[in-house]
């Protein structure tokens, strides 16, 4: 199968639950995770969910080691699906050179195995680290100049975090209670059938993706995944000439996808935006530096399956307004209905929306 860009779009706002019409669908986001920031988890599900989003949800440093909200209880499956499958996969996910690649794998076990001595009880990330940091030997810690100390890679201890059974709440990190009768702490390289679950996962939500963005968004190198990929077992397509794959039980879906939504407004870190296709998903260069800047990334404005444009929150009080900015006209009653689901799901009152060109 052929699939072009606008089937391929249309495909992925509706496996991904954006037409807002059951929770079934918007489930397979929380199943692979929505990454925390702000609000953004609570907008994200808002734009999903017909009744709002659900209360609770583990939340834990888990893909490319950015905190992501999980069902409850799926850290336990997560800790096993994402373990690297070998020493160049640990390396590429700690964003490691070539020559630091030996040893990366046992890197991240000792630091988990550390973790799991010190965080007995809640815990800041800096009390966390400092203590982390005296067990370690130098070659796991870096001089941090900002600091003013040698500390522990940042990756390294966010990729150890999960293994060693250790959770974010609120701001601080917790211990992990057993989540289920047989948690025990991975250690050791990944097998195939385990991290395709986390494949069939991605592909589910991003999907029709090729090799490169797959990887890019698990944080690995494509040669690395390749095992994981092979047994997931997912339907090869063509995405506008390049080889890609879905789930095998979304081919219905990709050969008719329904139209998109009226209108959604969708938060910095959107799972829409998390894919590694920007290019695809907005042609236009500039929308693109706009969404994605180096700091401060605004959310986004979907008309059925396009991106137009852009909005930032300003919280004064309980009171929201929504800053819009969109190249063409948008539908008013439209948008002013979705800021007040967006001001809903923040808690908010819903002051005002301006939108400007």
């Amino acid at each position: 199968m052929d699939v072009t860009r606008e089937r391929a779009l249309a495909f992925r706002v509706a496996a991904q639950g954006l037409g807002r019409q059951t929770a079934t669908v918007a489930a397979a986001v929380l199943d692979l995770g929505v990454q925390h920031h702000q609000s953004s988890v609570a907008v994200a599900l808002a734009a999903r969910l017909p009744e709002g989003p659900p209360a609770g949800g583990g939340l834990a440093w888990t893909h490319r080691g950015a905190p992501h909200r999980h069902h409850d209880g799926a850290l336990a499956r997560w800790s096993r699906a994402l373990r690297p499958l070998a020493d160049a996969d640990a390396a590429s996910r700690l964003n490691r050179t070539a020559d630091e690649g030996p040893g990366s794998l046992d890197a991240i076990d000792r630091t988990a195995a550390v973790l799991g001595e010190v965080v007995t009880a809640p815990m800041t990330k800096g009390e966390v680290s400092t203590a982390v940091s005296r067990r370690l030997p130098r070659d796991l810690q870096r001089d941090c100049p900002s600091c003013g100390v040698v500390h522990v890679y940042e990756q390294l201890l966010r990729l150890a975090a999960l293994p060693a059974g250790v959770t974010l709440e609120a701001g601080r990190t917790l211990r992990l209670l057993p989540p289920a009768p047989d948690w025990e702490r991975p250690s050791g390289p990944g097998t195939a059938s385990e991290v395709a679950d986390l494949v069939r996962a991605a592909v589910r939500v991003h999907g029709p993706v090729t090799a490169a963005d797959l990887a890019g968004w698990i944080g690995t190198s494509v040669g690395a995944l390749r095992p994981a990929v092979d047994a997931a077992d997912l339907l090869p397509v063509l995405l506008e000439g390049r080889d890609a794959w879905v789930a095998r039980d979304q081919e219905a879906l990709l050969r008719d996808p329904p139209s998109g939504p009226g209108l959604r407004l969708l938060p910095p870190f959107d799972p829409l935006l998390s894919a590694r296709d920007r290019a695809l998903l907005v042609p236009d260069a500039g929308l693109r530096r706009a969404l994605w800047p180096a700091l401060g990334h605004p959310g986004a404005v979907l008309v059925g399956t396009e991106i137009v444009g852009t909005w930032r929150p300003r919280a004064s009080g309980r009171a929201l307004t929504l800053e819009v900015m969109a190249s063409g006209e948008l539908p008013r009653a439209l948008l002013d209905d979705e800021a007040a689901w967006v001001a809903n799901a923040r808690g908010l009152r819903l002051r005002a929306v301006s939108v400007a060109a």
